[in-house]
């Protein structure tokens, strides 16, 4: 058994929200929805996935596409904070010394594959997870789609896709922030009932609170892995969670902060965070 310490993933995703705040200068990015999303990576991979960075490239791995690609700086903060790339890299985002840019790159170790166009990715992790399966490998395959994103036909295809092969190694995680860009999901196309969507479209439906770790601890650890159906978890989030001035803020879909703004916000998210930590622990079978 093994010991999931609640308020060690808690100070993770301050500091990798920390992380984000200060990538969001010198050029800026998408600061809002990476924030949403920040304590889904940190569970991901600090939880749940079978991989870490001396299984990077081994075949048996777990494997996580960013489809909403735009994130990158949630994914490259987890990367920074849990040993996959040296966090004195993220200083370089937007610099042409490095890769570190707007959307995942697979010159950086853990990025599994290029994203930027939304509705790409679920495709592609259709064929790695068909792919394992083949190869009789353990390898499961999550991949994370924003809720606006649920918007591009090609997800709904292969979902399709996803359900007639019985591709049941795959996951998919709906970063549910109820935006899309600089405007509510439900007000620019509806998306509900999505939970219904996909059972009628043969896949296995999971919700969960995406910013609460017991939460999502559960509802991972029920997934019906093997059953024949692959698996979503509709997680519901916050644009802009952990830094109340920006949170739920259409118009800080992506940010482009100077260093003195940064500096404010940092000291926002730690004074409303460090009271939230919490020492409980969760056992993990």
């Amino acid at each position: 058994m093994k010991t999931l310490d609640i308020s060690s993933l808690q100070r993770t995703s301050i500091h990798v929200r920390e992380h984000i705040l200060r990538m969001s200068t010198n050029g800026g990015a998408f600061t809002g929805a990476s924030l949403s999303c920040a304590d889904l990576l940190v569970y991901l991979y600090k939880s749940f996935l079978r991989v870490d960075p001396a299984s990077v490239g081994n075949d048996a791995r777990d494997l996580l596409l960013l489809s909403k690609g735009h994130d990158v700086p949630a994914l490259y903060g987890v990367f920074a904070e849990l040993g996959f790339i040296d966090p004195d890299r993220l200083a370089n985002h937007l610099s042409t010394r490095d890769s570190i840019y707007w959307h995942p790159n697979r010159e950086i170790p853990g990025v599994e594959f290029h994203s930027g166009s939304l509705g790409h990715l679920l495709s592609v992790g259709i064929g790695m997870a068909i792919d394992a399966r083949m190869r009789k490998l353990a390898s499961r395959v999550v991949v994370v789609v924003g809720d606006g994103e649920l918007n591009e036909g090609s997800i709904w295809e292969a979902c399709l896709t996803a359900a007639a092969h019985k591709v049941d190694n795959l996951i998919v995680v709906v970063d549910r922030n109820g935006f899309q860009a600089n405007m509510r999901t439900e007000e620019l196309i509806p998306l509900e009932p999505i939970a219904d969507k996909f059972r009628a479209f043969g896949w296995l439906v999971h919700e969960a609170d995406g910013h609460d770790y017991d939460d999502l601890h559960q509802t991972f650890s029920s997934l019906l892995l093997g059953c024949g159906k692959p698996n979503v978890v509709i997680a519901m989030t916050q644009r802009g969670k952990g830094v109340p001035s920006i949170a739920e803020r259409a118009d800080r879909w992506f940010c482009d902060f100077s260093l003195r703004e940064v500096v404010e916000l940092v000291d926002e998210l730690n004074g409303r965070s460090t009271a939230e930590l919490s020492s409980d622990t969760l056992v993990v079978r």
